[in-house]
């Protein structure tokens, strides 16, 4: 399995949970939660809609720690 990289994009408020992979699916597990699933069937992605409502804690700790990564 290769690296996971999270982004959160706040104008549409969503967060990515994912890997490197071409997406061939999409399977909706629950109300805005998203697995990305590859040729292979296997999970490359998480796409968690309307994040800041339902991770408001999470995002909060990501945002931090990416803005300490990135010097602002």
């Amino acid at each position: 399995m290769g690296d996971l990289k999270v982004y959160y994009d706040p104008e549409i408020d969503v967060l990515y949970i994912a890997r490197e992979g071409i997406e061939e699916e999409v399977i909706e597990v629950s109300p805005g939660i998203n697995l990305e699933i590859d040729d292979k069937g296997e999970v490359i992605g998480v796409e968690i809609l309307e994040a800041s409502r339902l991770l408001r804690d999470v995002i909060s700790q990501i945002s931090k720690r990416t803005q300490i990564a990135v010097g602002y």
